[in-house]
């Protein structure tokens, strides 16, 4: 396969000679987990098989498996070569990662892992550091938040001189840059890792931090309100129009209409407005002089059709 510079693996300087220092006298099993690491780093960084190289990390993962299930079965001592068994495990690990990353499948690193070790408390912290960084990387870091915490938060790992650089990076490329201010606040107080005088600088970055986080929010609550004005302003400027369209049609409407169509419509109108009862005798002589008004302006309207014509 060809390799790509530009690849996750490469971005993170994974590169590198991965060599198993397995002495002769180790277990059968862990022997061929040796042999086999040995392979898949060739295949890795010779032949830049990516594939082949993964396929043979999880077949020394198995070899490793049976032999400490075998182990437990028949009784012996399982971890008879359990550190050099141990520094096997996270080479495969190693290995396996910047497959994966070549082969652009970074996201399963996590899962691929811990298909292995089980518990993120159990994680070697240089393949942990290899997690974090390229999670990091391809900007996912919330990927690697939990089995971060959960490796920190563990007391048997509070004591390895790993803990401060992973604590370290765990702020800087996980906390922080989620905005997880006050979770890195008790990280900072909390870890006995960091030293009175780097704990208030950090502690300071972290105020500086929570009023830069402070200031875009009331920014953000400021731009939402003006959307929120501007929305109600626009709606009632559409509401206005509509009004003033509806008004100008039903004007329109009326003028168009004839003359005497229209006395009738203002009358209709009267009526159901002020509500006269036709059958009161109080509404007589306004129904009676309304009826003369009628007929005068009808005489006077076709009096000007009868006009006598001078030749």
């Amino acid at each position: 396969m060809k390799s790509d510079s530009a690849s996750p693996a490469a971005a993170l300087g994974l590169w590198g000679p991965v060599r198993s220092s397995e002495p002769a006298r180790a277990a059968p099993a862990a022997a061929a987990a040796a042999a086999l690491l040995e392979d898949a780093a060739d295949l890795l960084v010779v032949h830049l098989d990516f594939r082949a190289a993964l396929r043979t990390c999880e077949r020394a993962w198995r070899s490793l498996a049976g032999d400490q299930a075998a182990a437990y079965v028949l009784g012996s001592a399982p971890f008879r070569s359990a550190g050099s068994s141990l520094e096997v495990k996270g080479s495969l690990c190693v290995v396996g990662i910047q497959a994966l990353a070549e082969m652009n499948r970074w996201r399963e690193v996590l899962s691929w892992v811990l298909q292995y070790y089980q518990v993120p408390e159990k994680l070697p912290p240089k393949v942990l550091e290899l997690c974090v960084l390229l999670y990091s990387k391809m900007q996912e870091p919330g990927a690697v938040l939990e089995v971060v915490s959960a490796w920190l938060q563990d007391p048997d790992n509070q004591g390895l001189p790993e803990y401060r650089a992973l604590a370290e990076l765990h702020l800087q490329r996980v906390l922080l840059p989620l905005g997880y201010l006050s979770e890195a606040e008790e990280l900072v107080v909390g870890s006995a890792a960091f030293s009175e005088e780097e704990r208030l600088d950090v502690l300071q970055d972290i105020r500086k931090a929570k009023q830069q986080q402070k200031h875009q929010h009331l920014g953000s609550e400021e731009a939402q309100k003006l959307n929120q004005e501007g929305s109600f302003s626009h709606k009632f400027l559409s509401l206005m129009m509509l009004f003033r369209r509806l008004w100008d049609s039903i004007v329109s409407h009326f003028f168009s209409m004839p003359f005497k169509k229209s006395l009738l419509a203002a009358l209709i109108l009267c009526l159901l407005v002020v509500r006269f009862d036709p059958a009161s005798p109080s509404s007589l002589p306004f129904l009676y002089k309304l009826a003369q008004l009628f007929h005068r302006i009808q005489e006077g309207m076709f009096s000007l059709y009868r006009l006598p014509v001078h030749d």
